[in-house]
């Protein structure tokens, strides 16, 4: 088993949902922990159960990330486990896109993690140690209907296995976390603070229903941590997408 004791770990998303539920997972095996967030409340409630730094951060102002990683650093020592988490759930039906909505939800879903890969990444290499995980989705390696989504998390599937081919001579590991539904408030938390990209009203509730089908968060940080001690290029939270999977590599194998 991997000992992580004494390590530091920064957590993008990491005052609710998947984010929270890693955290809680590190914790027990005596990680330091920097939690950054959108949500002051959220951010104060987490570091009053996990004894944690953190930091209100907008994943997509790369001016703030790099002064809040150097605040983490000096306050928890080097940072050592990077995870790339903060995410919208964005919609809109295909008739409704815009510029606009096009940039929100990348900006959020992947420019965010590009801005924390570049934000630390150097500084691993510099010291020849680290491990990355990038939240992605099942529908990064599946797609759906709902482009602006897959769009994003495609590219973070790419990016991390492109990274993992790079750093790996650097003493880096990488992996990328591909959730199916996890119970989690993101459909209610994109809604609030992501009113231009949020889904429509008729669509929410069966959103919701099929989150609320998955396992909960604090289940999925303890598969993350275990995806992690095996070094997995990539780190599922059920079974859900396999047909899916299946069906798309015979698609592709039959298209050659």
């Amino acid at each position: 088993m991997q000992d992580w004791t004494n390590s530091t770990a920064f957590i993008t998303g990491g005052a609710r949902g998947i984010g929270l539920g890693i955290a809680r997972a590190l914790a027990k095996r005596g990680v330091r922990l920097a939690l950054a967030d959108v949500d002051e409340p959220a951010l104060a409630q987490a570091a009053k159960e996990l004894s944690a730094q953190t930091y209100v951060l907008d994943v997509r102002d790369r001016e703030e990330f790099a002064k809040v990683a150097d605040e983490a650093e000096r306050a928890l020592g080097p940072v050592d486990l990077l995870f790339n988490n903060a995410g919208i759930v964005p919609h809109a039906v295909v008739t409704d896109l815009t510029y606009d909505k096009w940039d929100l939800a990348l900006a959020v879903n992947l420019t965010g993690v590009i801005n924390g890969i570049q934000t630390f990444l150097p500084r691993m290499i510099e010291r020849r140690t680290g491990y990355v995980v990038n939240t992605a989705s099942a529908a990064g390696l599946v797609s759906d209907p709902n482009v602006l989504y897959a769009t994003a998390k495609f590219a973070v599937v790419g990016l991390s296995e492109s990274l993992r081919l790079n750093v790996a001579a650097h003493g880096i590991d990488v992996s990328v976390l591909c959730p199916g539904p996890v119970d989690t408030d993101i459909v209610a938390n994109t809604r609030a603070s992501s009113a231009g990209v949020a889904l429509r009203d008729e669509f929410v509730p069966a959103v919701e229903e099929f989150l609320r089908s998955g396992p909960g968060i604090d289940e999925v940080g303890e598969m993350v941590v275990a995806g992690m001690e095996k070094r997995s290029p990539w780190i599922f939270t059920g079974y859900d997408v396999r047909p899916h999977l299946e069906q798309r590599m015979k698609a592709l194998l039959d298209a050659l």
